[in-house]
């Protein structure tokens, strides 16, 4: 028997992104942000790449449309603004990726209260979360 958590709310578990299956096919972060607007992933990608070449501007840019669009995922799924968000649950990572992204983006940028806010809020979604996700 399974039992209510007393503590808080429950985990929330994403469904896929919608551009997981087109990326894992081959398709390119930017055709899969075409295609799938919605996707937390797609604009993550973009932004990871971003940072990757020291495009903080446009890391910031890409990764604050893929946080937003994992927000209203998170909403739709029930989240009510706070409770975990496990990095364990594959389809989860597409948001805490976007989310990361946009803390180092926020942090290249010298945009210390972001970046503190963010390191608090991915914390806050998963104490376990991987170290090198965090701003």
């Amino acid at each position: 028997m399974t039992r209510p958590n007393l503590l808080g709310p429950p985990p929330v578990h994403l469904p896929e992104d919608p551009a997981a299956a087109d990326l894992a096919a081959g398709s390119s972060a930017e055709s899969a942000a075409r295609d799938h607007p919605e996707s937390s992933l797609a604009w993550a990608l973009l932004a990871e790449a971003a940072l990757d070449a020291g495009q903080d501007v446009q890391a910031y840019a890409y990764a604050r449309v893929g946080y937003h669009r994992g927000l209203d995922r998170l909403r739709r799924s029930g989240w009510k603004g706070a409770g975990p968000v496990p990095w364990s649950h594959e389809p989860n990572q597409a948001f805490l990726r976007a989310l990361s992204a946009l803390g180092q983006a926020a942090a290249s940028i010298e945009e210390v209260a972001e970046a503190d806010r963010i390191r608090a809020f991915l914390l806050d979604a998963d104490p376990a979360i991987p170290a090198q996700m965090l701003p």
